[in-house]
């Protein structure tokens, strides 16, 4: 794996732990347009992000 590729799954995993920790409530625009503006991630990127973070609420509950 590149530096880069690494860059990106580092980003791609905190963007994924944002979402599932930060309340819908405080998320005023939908998701992959907050996951892209907040962490740079491609559009791919972004819903890998959320479809992690829906792994991570599925272990908690």
């Amino acid at each position: 794996m590149t530096g880069l590729d690494h860059e990106h799954t580092a980003a791609i995993d905190e963007a994924a732990t944002w979402l599932a920790t930060t309340p819908r409530r405080q998320r005023d625009r939908p998701a992959v347009v907050l996951l892209r503006e907040r962490f740079g991630l491609t559009p791919v990127e972004a819903c890998t992000a959320i479809a992690q973070a829906n792994l991570i609420l599925a272990r908690v509950e």
